[in-house]
């Protein structure tokens, strides 16, 4: 993820991103000991596809506050050379509202 702050200090956004990978890893780490135990397929399975859904999240995260930084960017863009900004009425998008409307077209 950009980040335009110091690098020795994480943004909230970044510190989220890596909550969710940390829990992917453990899933993994937990899908490869159900397969060196013999678990049966569908333990397995479903175990990989709590993966595949926890890598998915964090990458829609890591998009949806991408798409954030760039609507802020052009909010600034546009106030300083005297464009509306904004949706309607100038509202900005929150987070939430971005990554709702990012979901929906996955």
């Amino acid at each position: 993820m950009t980040n335009t702050h110091s690098p020795s200090a994480p943004q909230p956004a970044d510190r989220l991103v890596a909550n969710r990978l940390k829990r992917a890893q453990g899933q993994l780490a937990g899908v490869i000991e159900a397969v060196e135990s013999g678990a049966d397929c569908r333990e397995v399975v479903q175990r990989l596809s709590a993966v595949v859904g926890a890598l998915d999240r964090a990458g829609f995260l890591i998009i949806s506050h991408a798409m954030q930084d760039c609507l802020s960017e052009a909010d600034e863009i546009e106030g300083a050379t005297g464009r509306a900004s904004g949706a309607e009425g100038g509202a900005k998008l929150s987070l939430d509202e971005v990554e709702k409307l990012f979901l929906s077209l996955a």
